[in-house]
């Protein structure tokens, strides 16, 4: 057990830095840079049970400070990602990997957890549940804790593996939805996912996106995340990853005494595709510097 470390969810972990879903493939792409298994694991691309062509271009946006994203969850389908994408994945990548499951329905998240649930290569599902519910006037499903209960409990229900649930920081309460969560028997939980943004483009006057707002993500909103990690960690008693504007080692430690046990580095891939693997080879010379001797247990009151 060395002293980068950690456990998530019952799983040991090298160190805690995990490449976040849709900012690293499904993997293999970045292993033609460097040796992806010296990352703690990852969350490969949110994957739903139909193939998604996704939105319409522009589709991505660079903000100061961060960026605005409406991909529109593209993907080839759970049946797919199995048969072509972890075989891929397996010849690069010998650790387990953190499967990331959307859904427009309860039955889809349950058919594509449970299709995740068998593969051996899965360690964890990340469930997320900011898509709209399209059985339920579109809102999304974690924006209530009812909504979030009810995927949660029904994603339970077919899987043995940890199930995390991503929630979306575009609501109101945070922790009451945690807690839902957690009541109705999620393993963790993950956070946060984008925020809601636009931009206008002055000469066109047009937003700069096709699908006019989209997740706004990058350092900007490393702040907002700080906050909710901490306020869920310090109401549930389950493990929760933290996340949002995650781009340096001394980000990771922050997140960790914020109450994350392991953490997730998003836009920061899309900017430099090293990013990761610098996090990790910088941890040691943070640790030393501000007298750390392992990354358990460094939560603040």
């Amino acid at each position: 057990m060395g002293k980068l470390s950690v456990n998530l969810c019952g799983i040991e972990l090298d160190n805690p830095v995990i490449p976040a879903s849709g900012t690293f493939g499904f993997g293999y792409e970045f292993a033609e840079l460097y040796d992806i298994n010296m990352l703690g694991t990852f969350s490969f691309k949110g994957t739903t049970k139909e193939a998604r062509f996704g939105n319409p271009t522009p589709r991505i946006a660079e903000t100061p400070n961060g960026m605005i994203n409406a991909v529109g969850l593209q993907n080839p389908g759970v049946e797919k990602v199995i048969s072509e994408e972890l075989p891929k994945l397996a010849k690069c990548f010998d650790k387990k990997v953190m499967a990331n499951v959307s859904g427009f329905s309860v039955e889809e998240y349950v058919y594509t957890c449970e299709k995740l649930d068998k593969c051996d290569q899965v360690g964890w599902i990340e469930v997320n549940i900011s898509c709209p519910n399209v059985h339920g006037g579109g809102m999304a499903f974690g924006t209530t804790p009812e909504g979030a209960a009810e995927v949660t409990r029904a994603v339970k229900a077919v899987t043995t593996k940890p199930i995390i649930i991503k929630l979306s920081p575009n609501v109101t309460d945070i922790v009451a939805i945690a807690k839902a969560c957690e009541a109705a028997g999620a393993d963790g939980i993950s956070l946060i996912n984008t925020l809601l943004g636009m931009r206008i483009d002055l000469r066109t006057r047009k937003p700069v996106i096709a699908n006019k707002m989209g997740g706004f993500s990058g350092s900007a909103i490393f702040p907002v995340a700080v906050r909710m990690v901490y306020q869920v960690s310090h109401a549930v008693n389950i493990p929760v990853v933290g996340m949002g504007g995650v781009s340096s080692a001394e980000d990771v430690i922050e997140m960790l005494m914020a109450g994350a046990v392991a953490v997730e580095v998003g836009a920061a891939n899309l900017v430099d595709p090293y990013a990761c693997k610098n996090i990790i080879e910088d941890l040691p010379r943070v640790m030393e510097k501000y007298r750390i001797d392992s990354l358990r247990d460094l939560k603040i009151q």
